[in-house]
């Protein structure tokens, strides 16, 4: 529960790890959704004096952000293998958590981290933004509404470029800090977002890596299937050897009557596309998208205030579901199988 000042002012937000997702996409959507960024604490220099120029208490440490009775939630935006400890010390505060994806580094940490937060009490939440992407929610409603009829797949491709010098860091390419590669990192949007459109969870899955690219340790592209337990079919490609000038960002849900159409969508920003495609003539008609320039970011942190007050949509965030998606991705790696000849060149010459 929410003290008292969160009763008469914006929610006041501590973040741990101030890099380029917290600083381009979630501080400012926690502003524009009324919040207060009150204290940042990061290891690096460069990012406690941008957290300083925004008004903040900017430290190397977060024991102090966590002490500070003004910091009523935490979003955790740190590298993956630190997500455990973050939400594990703010937990022991009390303190509501929302974490970035992938929850943990694997499902043992995740379940750790579960643990803890149950022992706590706390309201914690995966950071999902593409749920709250206004194109999205537009496209549940018209699927709840049977404008495709009888759903039977869904297919996403979500795919980037990220070489080995994409970041002064490049910690995603790091196995031991991120968990793993393009699957790790990208297939945890669309898992969920799949769960989201449907309604419903994925309840088999199966994946196969691959390494072709990118010169790094972790996998630089997937292809994921599954299904759902009312028999939906799903389908994600997700790579970080994809060039960005590509199409490399694409969502089809299809009925028995017809399909949805999503082109630039899946991302940090709004905009992109959508269409209905009519299953008989092939005719295509853009999809009416209420508040189509909102950003998600800025959506997910209103809807994050709005479920610890103990309004809006109550299935917005949740543990469990949570978990069971890190359950999904350690399946998914587990399926995934060595070449059959070790001693085979892997990737592109």
């Amino acid at each position: 529960m929410l003290d008292a000042l969160a009763t008469t002012t914006g929610l006041g937000w501590g973040v741990i790890g101030f890099g380029w997702v917290a600083q381009d996409y979630a501080v400012p959507g926690l502003l524009n959704a009324g919040g207060r960024l009150v204290a940042v604490a990061d290891p690096d220099a460069r990012a406690r004096r941008r957290a300083t120029a925004l008004g903040a208490r900017a430290e190397a440490d977060m024991r102090s952000l966590l002490e500070d009775p003004a910091v009523q939630a935490v979003y955790v935006a740190t590298p993956n293998h630190l997500h455990r400890a973050a939400v594990e010390a703010a937990a022991a505060f009390g303190k509501p958590v929302l974490c970035e994806k992938p929850m943990a580094t694997t499902l043992a940490e995740a379940e750790a981290m579960a643990a803890a937060v149950r022992r706590a009490g706390i309201s914690f939440g995966t950071a999902f933004d593409q749920r709250h992407h206004p194109s999205h929610q537009a496209m549940r409603e018209a699927i709840v509404a049977g404008a495709i009829g009888c759903v039977t797949a869904i297919r996403i491709a979500y795919a980037c470029w990220v070489d080995a010098g994409w970041a002064g860091d490049n910690w995603r390419a790091d196995p031991a800090r991120a968990g793993g590669g393009a699957l790790m990192d990208l297939a945890p949007h669309g898992i969920d977002l799949a769960e989201f459109l449907l309604g419903e969870p994925v309840v088999d899955i199966a994946a196969l890596t691959q390494r072709q690219v990118q010169d790094y340790a972790v996998d630089d592209g997937a292809l994921l299937i599954g299904r759902t337990a009312a028999g939906v079919l799903v389908q994600l490609h997700v790579a970080y050897n994809c060039p960005e000038a590509l199409p490399r960002r694409r969502l089809e849900v299809l009925g028995s009557t017809g399909q949805l159409l999503a082109e630039r969508t899946m991302g940090q920003t709004a905009g992109g596309r959508v269409w209905r495609i009519d299953g008989r003539l092939g005719l295509r008609a853009p999809l009416p998208v209420p508040d189509a320039g909102a950003s998600p970011f800025a959506r997910q942190m209103a809807a994050f205030e709005q479920w610890l007050r103990g309004s809006g949509d109550a299935a917005a965030f949740s543990l469990e579901r949570d978990v069971h998606t890190m359950r999904l991705l350690d399946r998914a790696y587990a399926s995934a199988r060595p070449r059959a000849h070790p001693d085979e060149v892997a990737g592109c010459p």
